[in-house]
């Protein structure tokens, strides 16, 4: 049985930091892409950073770039997404998900995690 199981989530000042981290069990995790996506109130869910099964591409959304980092350990099955000057319009629910190819948008991927909540607020 598939499981992506995030955690790290919480509340945060503007300027602030947090670190996301997503588990992975129940699939060949290393061969496949894994994908760091949010979904603020009212919003569409979007892809927020992705990182391919080698680690040899990755791609961020641009509001995010040069703020958040994607890793991942496949010896460990994790994700992790560093998140650092944390925003008020970053507050949302992250989580995690998995797809087969680097190309393909959030809704052909495979698995979801459940997501973790991110509030950024004074």
């Amino acid at each position: 049985q598939v499981h992506l199981v995030e955690s790290g989530g919480g509340s945060v000042q503007p300027g602030g930091s947090l670190t996301l981290s997503c588990l992975a069990s129940g699939f060949t995790f290393n061969t496949y892409v894994m994908t760091w996506y949010r979904q603020a109130p009212g919003k569409e869910r979007e892809l927020v950073a992705k990182i391919s099964s080698n680690s040899g591409a990755i791609k961020y959304e641009d509001s995010v770039k040069g703020r958040f980092t994607i890793s991942r350990d496949n010896e460990k099955n994790t994700v992790t997404l560093q998140m650092n000057d944390l925003q008020p319009n970053d507050t949302a629910v992250y989580g995690c998900a998995a797809s087969r190819a680097f190309f393909l948008p959030l809704s052909r991927h495979d698995f979801w995690g459940q997501g973790t909540q991110v509030l950024v607020s004074s």
